[in-house]
């Protein structure tokens, strides 16, 4: 039933594209109440997601009023771009400047009518070798056993099982109902703080499904500085 619900909808978009004042916007009309704005990596493209019955003056009226929004997202891309590019030469990993793939898009959360956001990882190309994941691995497992010591007492809850994957739009996930926790292999390559953030704040997924109060509650309790955190990590490029 779900699945031939979401068929349905897929099947009711209508694409178009709109010139607002020079800025090309990809336009897809769609059985939604609200409007929603995204600008997406690495090329800070414009996308619009609006009600099937906007008008396309309403469009145009909504991403004028976003436009210094808009340019900020752009060249804050533009520089992760290159930041990312000069990381990746320096490791070895890039052949040749401008290199770098296409990634997933920007993530927007409702908020009203209109809304504008930006968040989550973005992907970076693929750069993943089996010598690069066994050495990722093998970080995450020499840290994990102290980390579990440390964090499972804090949090009151044990994993089944924890395993490593290479994703590409998520830093970690977790299934309550069974206990599992997955964690993004690229975490053994970074900050051993990332590895710890990320993980607690699965762990606490064992007590709360969602990112309500009570996670929020509970994660300002575990770790204190979790969102600081968050924000520093979903700056960073995923490997693919």
């Amino acid at each position: 039933m779900r699945n031939a619900y979401d068929a349905r909808r897929r099947a009711a978009a209508v694409e178009s594209v709109l010139e607002v004042d020079g800025l090309r916007v990809a336009v897809t009309r769609k059985p939604i109440r609200n409007a929603y704005l995204r600008v997406r990596p690495p090329a800070g493209a414009v996308a619009v997601s609006a009600p099937m019955r906007m008008a396309d003056a309403r469009i145009v009226a909504f991403v004028r009023e976003r436009r210094a929004w808009i340019a900020r997202q752009q060249t804050r891309m533009r520089e992760q771009q290159r930041i990312a590019e000069r990381e990746l030469a320096a490791a070895g990993m890039l052949g040749e400047p401008g290199a770098l793939g296409e990634p997933g898009s920007s993530a927007v959360a409702p908020g009203g009518p209109f809304a504008t956001g930006l968040s989550g990882p973005t992907a970076s190309p693929s750069v993943w070798t089996d010598a690069r994941r066994a050495e990722a691995a093998a970080a995450i497992e020499a840290r994990l056993p102290a980390l579990l010591d440390r964090w499972t007492p804090v949090v009151g809850r044990t994993p089944t099982q924890i395993t490593l994957r290479a994703m590409t739009s998520r830093w970690g996930s977790c299934t309550p109902r069974t206990g599992r926790i997955r964690l993004n292999l690229q975490l053994g390559l970074m900050e051993p703080r990332f590895l710890e953030y990320v993980l607690v704040h699965e762990l606490t997924h064992l007590w709360e499904h969602g990112h309500g109060a009570g996670f929020q509650r509970r994660m300002s309790a575990y770790l204190p500085e979790w969102r600081a955190l968050r924000r520093e990590l979903n700056h960073h490029l995923v490997l693919r």
